[in-house]
């Protein structure tokens, strides 16, 4: 049986995601999966720069808005509903195209695994409390005795992912890294063609650095006002960036000039994590749409399209054929 195919378009925040999914999406019978993990969120519109109500009745998104502010959103669930979406739109003949930063999400619908769902126990606390009364390289060093290969990879101050592993191996007597051999060697779900979005350092902050004032200017503020009046807002809602600090702003903790600041150096550190996480994954071909005068860009990626979903079949292709 013949996968489904997906096309992916993930990359850096503010490296213009949005915008050439909409610019395929006129040329391609299409709809598109939001893969941003704050998008989800009711309300939550100005912060996480979702595409205008108008956008969507022209273009089908999906899983956008979906859960409220005051619900806690896993990678498992979106990793169900994506997959769900994915069959939905294929059934319909059309390409589902999946676009955002969220590179977990991505991994979890295109791999189609995930670590184990673990019971309710009390190990998590015990852990933290057995680090409280000595510390957090002693914790690391006993998971370095059970699972060297994933101690390794983190550091011994990273204290949820030395529990996390921990918490895995004594509730399914098998290390995070066998679940990672597992993970690796699982094929694809989908036809699928990764595309990644980057630019030079300076040219993203700058880029992030005028969407922050923008979004200001939309109403960020007024935004999160009225969030904290009609929910009670979950842990992952609170803390999501241009959020946090303007919370801690209305609160009094921090200036607005502060908050500011904060807003910029948190989303180039997000952007500098998304960096790193998809450069691990060797699928993805790298783009800077700033060296693609015109409409070369458009027409590169659609010759890719072609190639990769239809190269017996023209049907979805509406104008560019």
């Amino acid at each position: 049986m013949a996968k489904a195919p997906l096309l992916i378009i993930s990359g850096l925040t503010a490296s213009g995601k949005t915008s050439l999914s909409l610019q395929l999406a006129r040329k391609i019978d299409c709809e598109i999966i939001s893969a941003d993990s704050m998008q989800v969120y009711q309300d939550m519109d100005i912060g996480t720069d979702k595409v205008s109500p108008e956008i969507r009745e022209r273009i089908t998104h999906h899983l956008i808005d979906i859960v409220s502010p005051e619900e806690e959103f896993s990678v498992a669930e979106y990793q169900k509903l994506a997959q769900n979406k994915i069959n939905e739109i294929t059934s319909k003949g059309k390409l589902p195209i999946l676009v955002g930063g969220t590179g977990l999400y991505i991994k979890a619908v295109v791999e189609g695994f995930m670590l184990p769902s673990l019971p309710e126990s009390d190990i998590r606390t015990r852990l933290k409390d057995w680090v409280a009364s000595k510390d957090n390289r002693a914790l690391h060093k006993y998971l370095a005795s059970i699972d060297p290969e994933y101690a390794r990879k983190i550091h011994p101050n990273d204290i949820r992912r030395v529990t996390r592993a921990l918490e895995i191996y004594f509730l399914t007597d098998k290390t995070r890294s066998y679940y990672k051999f597992r993970q690796e060697r699982q094929p694809a779900k989908y036809n699928h063609l990764k595309i990644a979005l980057g630019q030079p350092r300076k040219d993203i902050y700058q880029k992030i650095n005028s969407r922050v004032d923008f979004m200001l200017e939309k109403g960020l503020i007024e935004e999160v006002k009225e969030l904290q009046t009609n929910y009670s807002l979950s842990k992952t809602a609170s803390q999501a960036v241009g959020y946090k600090e303007i919370i801690d702003y209305l609160a009094g903790q921090i200036s607005l000039s502060e908050a500011v600041r904060l807003i910029k150096r948190n989303t180039r550190r997000l952007a500098k994590k998304q960096r790193n996480f998809l450069k691990r994954d060797k699928e993805y071909i790298w783009i800077d749409k700033t060296n693609w005068p015109g409409k070369e860009l458009e027409i590169y990626l659609l010759d890719l399209i072609k190639k990769k979903f239809f190269a017996d079949n023209f049907t979805l292709l509406k104008e560019y054929f």
